[in-house]
């Protein structure tokens, strides 16, 4: 009888150890896919917070061509995705600046000598556009840019539109 009852001591340790084992291997589960449902959504808010972060760095584009159109004496040629400015440098002397679409950059020549591109490396430009307006008062420009992130592959863009009037004309 003695015997008897050692094992039966023996298999109820037993059952409680299994009881013990899947409870854990459950939290275990549980804990890890918190864990992995963390990790995923911190690493979509980095990406989207570094896909504004270079949307706003590009939008200098923006401010680049309009400062030179608000400084431009007339427009030399204007094209559907460039734009030559007639403008003068800081001693007076004539200068022409000019911007244009080449691939997924828009790229700044001054005097026609390429001095770089306007926009990061991380930024596509997908279309840029450039359209003349002259009124009775004057002429402007009408801008249209749409960036993308080459980092972010989810298809999202920016769209910047602006309209500036060249110097001599307010």
């Amino acid at each position: 009888m003695n015997m008897g009852n050692k094992n039966f001591f023996e298999n109820k340790v037993g059952g409680y150890a299994l009881l013990e084992f899947l409870f854990y291997i459950s939290f275990f589960a549980a804990l890890s896919l918190a864990v992995i449902s963390a990790i995923i959504t911190m690493t979509s808010s980095f990406k989207e917070t570094a896909f504004h972060t270079e949307s706003v760095q590009s939008a200098g584009i923006m401010e680049r061509i309009g400062q030179e159109i608000r400084g431009a004496e007339s427009i030399n040629t204007i094209g559907a995705t460039s734009l030559k400015l007639n403008t003068k440098d800081g001693a007076g002397a004539d200068k022409t600046v000019e911007f244009r679409l080449t691939g997924t950059d828009v790229e700044l020549l001054e005097n026609d000598a390429l001095t770089g591109s306007l926009n990061a490396p991380d930024i596509a430009v997908s279309t840029l556009s450039f359209t003349q307006v002259i009124t009775l008062q004057g002429s402007a420009v009408k801008i249209a840019v749409t960036l993308g992130s080459k980092n972010y592959k989810a298809g999202r863009t920016f769209d910047f539109f602006n309209t500036v009037v060249l110097r001599g004309n307010y």
